[in-house]
């Protein structure tokens, strides 16, 4: 039985459309929105809700995982020497780059 819910997130107005599920990623922050990914749940110690690394970047009008790009601004007490290291494994973990994995429809209210 298909069990569905409806769920409303906030986005950017200025944020991309979400790709269909195997497109490439282009930033539009749905998926990270409506739910932590694995990463989040384990370094930022959160289950539910919109991530709190998701970070807005108004030059591109993108959304970036901050995990990612500055993990030092998003987890305590992180040595120097590990934050391009874990940024690189964060990225491996998230699949960033490989295409959207996030299956949702999306409805767009104005």
């Amino acid at each position: 039985m298909d069990k569905t819910y409806l769920q409303t997130v906030t986005v950017h107005p200025q944020a991309p459309a979400k790709p269909a599920a195997g497109a490439q990623c282009n930033g539009c922050g749905v998926c990270c929105a409506a739910e932590p990914c694995p990463v989040a749940m384990v370094f930022l110690w959160q289950w539910r809700g919109a991530c709190r690394a998701l970070v807005w970047q108004d030059e591109s009008r993108r959304y970036v995982c901050g995990m990612v790009l500055g993990p030092e601004q998003h987890v305590r007490f992180l040595p120097r020497y590990l934050v391009r290291r874990l940024g690189r494994l964060f990225a491996a973990r998230i699949s960033a780059g490989s295409g959207c994995d996030f299956d949702a429809q999306v409805q767009h209210t104005p």
